[in-house]
């Protein structure tokens, strides 16, 4: 079943490549590799790659180094596997040079200058006439609509997550430090059974608050305190996303008044989203509520985003780049109030989109009413 999954997606991807007109197609982000073809390894760091897939109209290859040979010739199956010692300069002209190719697409978002250079040498060494052409997201262009596979590994990844939430969320107090809690939350997680973490784990407390990517610190909860928590956890390959608001106590007339406008553009946005609906509709819907209560000015980002293989992915919930919404994507949907030297309100659900609304995937509430 999970071999004719990966030959389901090839198929598809080969379909994008014939509109293109492309004779072969390397993958370079680790992602994408697992997407068609099941290989689990990931890249240390961006000038490190555990391996690439060459695919052209009737062959797929599995080029990596001897460090992953065995786990690629298990977990890649239908894929040739090619093994080089001395990086990917030391197979690419055998294998161009038995493939006719005029046309090579490659990931243009994830091939380093200087491995675009020399794909383009070596190409062109085989093939003096043949070009090599960049494109952002082939493979996320079928990764945007998730499987229904996909969307039970999402969705059990969430339950994790929310699990690991709510058992933190009841020891939360004064006195706790970011770092702290941020490390319970990703201890949690790992003995959960999950992978790793999705995403490094924000907690933020009193003026902390405002900053929408803040990095835990050593700062102490105080009383009144709102702790912005954004946290997720990665299952079976697949992400979660999700964020609470915590408040310390008994919340001023400020702070109940910006969650309650955060809250209501949350659940505006939820209410509208469906198959068909530009993602700069539903961004709109949210921070109209926003705008209209006199912080517009403080919701400085979208307000969602497609999550998948990573956690973050197409489509963007956004006033740029619009997309049109299709069933089976998995957006977010996170307003979020931020206000220097005081803090800030952001919550987070996930949402599949479906054709005349959504699924909430969420589970859990955790969510002020005052």
């Amino acid at each position: 079943m999970v071999e004719n999954m990966f030959e389901a997606r090839l198929t598809r991807f080969r379909k994008l490549m014939e509109e293109h007109l492309l004779d072969a197609f390397l993958v370079a982000a680790a992602e994408n590799r697992y997407y068609l073809s099941g290989y689990e390894a990931e890249d240390l760091q961006l000038t490190e790659s555990s391996g690439y897939l060459l695919i052209t109209p009737k062959e797929q290859y599995l080029l990596t180094d001897p460090r992953y040979e065995e786990a690629a010739g298990r977990e890649a199956a239908g894929y040739s596997l090619v093994v080089y010692r001395q990086g990917l300069s030391q197979v690419l002209p055998d294998l161009f040079g038995g493939v006719h190719i005029e046309r090579l697409g490659v990931e243009s978002d994830y091939l380093t200058y200087q491995r675009y250079r020399d794909v383009e040498r070596l190409l062109k060494q085989s093939r003096p006439g043949a070009e090599v052409v960049g494109f952002d997201g082939m493979v996320e262009r079928l990764r945007i609509i998730k499987e229904p596979l996909e969307t039970d590994r999402i969705r059990t990844s969430l339950r994790l997550t929310e699990k690991v939430l709510c058992e933190v969320w009841e020891g939360l107090r004064p006195g706790r430090t970011e770092k702290e809690i941020a490390w319970e939350i990703e201890r949690r997680i790992r003995e959960e059974g999950a992978e790793n973490v999705s995403f490094p784990s924000i907690v933020a407390g009193g003026p902390n608050a405002a900053l929408p990517h803040a990095v835990p610190t050593e700062r102490r909860i105080s009383e009144g305190d709102p702790v912005v928590f954004d946290i997720g956890s990665k299952l079976n390959h697949y992400c979660s996303d999700i964020s609470r608001t915590w408040v310390a106590g008994s919340p001023g007339a400020r702070l109940k008044e910006i969650y309650a406008v955060v809250r209501e553009a949350q659940l505006t946005a939820q209410n509208i989203i469906r198959a068909g609906l530009n993602t700069a509709e539903a961004d709109r819907a949210a921070r109209d509520v926003i705008q209209r209560a006199g912080y517009g000015e403080r919701f400085g980002h979208g307000l969602g985003h497609g999550v998948g293989l990573s956690v973050h992915e197409g489509p963007g919930l956004r006033q740029h780049n619009p997309t049109v919404l299709e069933e089976n994507m998995v957006v977010t949907v996170e307003p979020g109030i931020y206000i220097p030297g005081f803090g800030g309100v952001r919550l987070e659900n996930m949402v599949r989109v479906t054709a005349d609304g959504c699924e909430l995937l969420n589970d859990l509430d955790l969510f002020y009413q005052w």
